[in-house]
């Protein structure tokens, strides 16, 4: 998820740590760099331009230059201004006063519509929300099949029918069973076309008409760059659109449309698809994301999955070792068995402040069980006291680890070095949060 821009970014930033005082010429730099990397990740270009301009206006205004904390006041700006463009704050879901709620996606064909409206029912079962899922897609009978197959192994019920009845009456019947039911939520999967056409406008508007969406959101292919922006402004024009959903977040390294979509056409981002399974949909905060893009990981995400994942286990040590940098080898062990039941273990590894900085590109898209198996082995092949206090460990020490895991000292060495630039990474980063909050929220327009 937007993996090369925060590699760009956090490299550009830990150029700047080193310098100490900074000259006015070293904030050009960096900006430069900046808008680089921005339109690498296929950020719009007048969207990038304007970034710059108003980062630039705003460290003028900080005084930066000559300051010993120069790279961390710069820091905080960008963070201020990545959030101000990607929405500011999180939007709140609008739920109907009156039951049910209806939420229409809509969206071009391979978009991801069908299964976003299930990983959406799954998102709403976790709101503790009953769903039932409509299938207003006739244009492809497989994409009826396909939603009533997600929805009975998510346990949702779906509204379809084959006879000939149209998109309309099926969306009309759909919000009326589910009221007869009492189910509190309908999700409508509407039709989509490979561009955008008169048709599936009129039906689009239509369905909207008579089934009075609470929300209505278009579901955009991450992988299509700023087309994703095109599209958001022709749906935009015939539907009110409340939100964006982009899907296939996590197959897309540049994803700058996410940055784009906000400011180009006033939508903003609501959920991210980030994996093919059911429950890999986020709720879209854009403070979080901005902080995930310079470096900061996502600490609240790993804690909220923990959570979810752990719902009887107390996740408040977790949090306050995160803050404090003080992790040793036995929570590294706990992690992995919470990681195990959070997700995908990449997406985990990328929400830890400074993973991107600690870990090797290639080595974190390919890092799986089996390497959480080899570090657990060296991990078991200390003492408790060495996996408390690692300082201990020293040359002999790391010769009998790497022998009793199977491994070699330089990966004995890497792990223990791992561990070091993740608290270090961690309490520098809680420590900046701290005083980002104390500076109060950023700037609003």
């Amino acid at each position: 998820m937007l993996d090369t821009l925060t590699r760009r970014i956090a490299t550009v930033f830990a150029g700047l740590a080193r310098k100490g005082r900074l000259t006015e010429d070293d904030v050009n730099d960096m900006l430069r760099e900046v808008r680089v990397a921005l339109l690498e990740a296929d950020v719009n270009l007048t969207v990038a331009k304007d970034f710059i301009k108003r980062v630039k206006e705003k460290a003028v205004g900080e005084e930066v230059y000559g300051s010993l904390t120069a790279d961390q006041t710069l820091i905080k700006i960008v963070r201020d201004e990545l959030t101000d463009l990607l929405g500011g704050e999180t939007v709140k879901f609008n739920w109907s006063p009156q039951p049910p709620t209806v939420i229409l996606l809509c969206g071009l064909q391979g978009s991801g519509k069908t299964t976003t409206a299930a990983k959406l029912a799954v998102w709403l079962k976790k709101q503790g929300k009953k769903p039932m899922m409509a299938a207003c897609d006739i244009q492809r009978p497989a994409a009826i099949k396909q939603l009533e197959v997600l929805g009975e192994s998510i346990e949702v019920p779906v509204y379809s029918k084959m006879d000939g009845t149209s998109p309309v009456q099926i969306a009309k019947e759909a919000v009326e069973r589910a009221a007869y039911l009492m189910l509190d939520t309908v999700i409508v999967d509407t039709a989509g076309r490979l561009t955008v056409d008169e048709d599936l406008m009129n039906e689009l508007q239509q369905v909207a008409k008579v089934s009075g969406p609470s929300e209505t959101f278009l579901v955009l292919d991450s992988t299509t760059g700023q087309e994703a922006v095109n599209v958001a402004n022709a749906f935009h024009e015939k539907v009110t659109l409340t939100g964006a959903i982009f899907s296939k977040l996590d197959s897309d390294t540049r994803g700058g449309a996410v940055l784009s979509v906000r400011q180009s056409t006033g939508i903003p981002v609501r959920f991210v698809g980030i994996g093919e399974q059911t429950d890999a949909l986020d709720q879209f905060y854009p403070d979080r994301m901005a902080e995930r893009i310079i470096g900061m990981g996502d600490v609240m995400g790993i804690i909220e999955k923990a959570e979810a994942a752990f719902k009887d286990e107390n996740t408040e040590d977790l949090e306050k070792k995160f803050g404090k940098g003080t992790m040793d080898f036995n929570d590294l062990l706990d992690n992995f068995r919470m990681m195990r039941k959070m997700g995908p273990i990449q997406n985990i590894i990328k929400m830890i402040p400074g993973a991107n900085q600690m870990i090797d590109e290639n080595a974190l898209e390919q890092m799986n069980d089996g390497h959480l198996n080899h570090i657990e082995a060296i991990i078991y092949s200390m003492t408790p006291a060495e996996r408390v206090n690692p300082d201990i460990i020293n040359g002999s020490r790391r010769k009998r680890i790497a022998a009793g895991a199977g491994s070699t000292v330089e990966q004995v060495n890497a792990l223990v070095k791992q561990l070091y630039d993740m608290r270090r990474n961690m309490k520098m980063f809680s420590k900046m949060q701290t005083k980002m909050k104390k500076k109060g929220p950023p700037r609003r327009r």
